[in-house]
């Protein structure tokens, strides 16, 4: 960026916060059918934003007729003649802040603490999202240009499945032509060091369901003859692993493509203390995984499976001895690429 640009960014940078908290303060949780106007209106937002600071072609598209979600935000700057282009992702949507009680503010009023600024969506994506627009804004309200062309791509859908950006890829729109996409949406490996992700695990994320009897039954009188829906639940994830960590659904190591020498003496040489990160991170007694891979590796280069709630029967204060006729799980599963292209460690140092 040029050294006009850098200084503009300086000076606007109250005007840049106060924008940004605005952004967080729109409680745009995709998955909640209540906040589907938030975020339709952080949609409209952002386009109003890209527009004013000089992007072109700015639009909302819609989710297609018959499908639910959110809209994506599309806008453009190509005026660099023999320059490459780059499409610039974000998304505006975020996770639900669940559970209220472990917030030391409020998830929508965005509170500064300790030099970092709190809120649902700082950081995961508003916050880096919001840093690209601004960079643009700076370069544009400077120099009058671009230093290569710009598209800009962002959805309100990436914590839900991103069922409307994926039918938006497939049919392929001339808005998608780029020679290389630019998303800020990972963490830097350590504080001060510049870091390039060039790979991510994919995820399935799915849900069990159980079912027992036609309906809830009371076990003083059922108990020991219904089926219980939470116990075979509890049986069917007790099952996915065994007590090393070991994932046992057939097949689900198959093809997998370990990371080379190369790949793993990077990761080596990378600042990464395992007893701080447990204790400063996980903040649990022991680490748990595969035996025979290092941490990097299983957060990195192994295939994982989580479960990340169960519900069903009665949960509530007090005793309820019900006997439900259902129980869910929600499990996810970060699966590796299986693709012959040489893999690069993700968190490798910029020169």
């Amino acid at each position: 960026m040029s050294a006009s640009a850098v200084e503009f960014a300086r000076q606007n940078y109250p005007r840049f916060l106060d924008e940004l908290k605005a952004l967080l303060r729109i409680p745009s949780v995709s998955t909640l059918p209540e906040h589907k106007g938030d975020c339709h209106l952080a949609a409209e937002v952002l386009a109003a934003e890209l527009a004013r600071i000089g992007i072109e072609n700015v639009r909302i598209i819609e989710p297609e007729v018959g499908t639910t979600g959110h809209p994506l935000v599309y806008g453009d700057w190509l005026h660099a003649t023999g320059k490459p282009t780059v499409l610039m992702y974000g998304h505006y949507d975020v996770q639900p802040p669940d559970p209220l009680d472990e917030w030391l503010s409020p998830p929508f009023e965005p509170e500064e603490r300790n030099g970092n600024l709190y809120a649902r969506g700082a950081v995961d994506d508003k916050g880096q999202m919001y840093m690209h627009i601004k960079a643009l804004e700076s370069l544009l309200a400077t120099t009058g240009a671009l230093p290569l062309n710009v598209r800009v791509l962002l959805e309100g859908e990436e914590e839900v499945g991103g069922a409307g950006i994926a039918r938006f890829v497939a049919s392929k729109p001339a808005e998608l032509e780029a020679d290389f996409a630019l998303i800020s949406d990972s963490g830097m490996f350590a504080p001060g060091l510049p870091t390039l992700y060039v790979g991510l695990r994919g995820m399935i994320y799915t849900e069990l369901e159980v079912r027992g009897a036609k309906t809830d039954l009371h076990s003083g009188i059922y108990g020991g003859a219904a089926p219980n829906p939470l116990v075979v639940i509890a049986q069917i994830i007790a099952g996915l692993k065994d007590e090393h960590g070991h994932i046992l659904i057939p097949g689900f190591y198959d093809d997998i493509i370990p990371p080379d020498p190369e790949e793993l003496a990077a990761w080596r040489s990378l600042p990464f203390d395992e007893e701080h990160y447990r204790q400063a991170e996980v903040g649990a007694r022991q680490l748990v995984g595969e035996a025979g891979y290092s941490v990097l590796e299983r957060t990195w280069a192994r295939p994982t499976l989580d479960v990340h709630g169960i519900a069903g029967g009665f949960t509530g204060a007090g005793a309820k001895t019900v006997i439900p006729a259902k129980a869910t799980a929600k499990v996810s599963m970060r699966l590796c690429g299986t693709s012959p292209a040489p893999h690069t460690p993700p968190g490798r140092q910029l020169s």
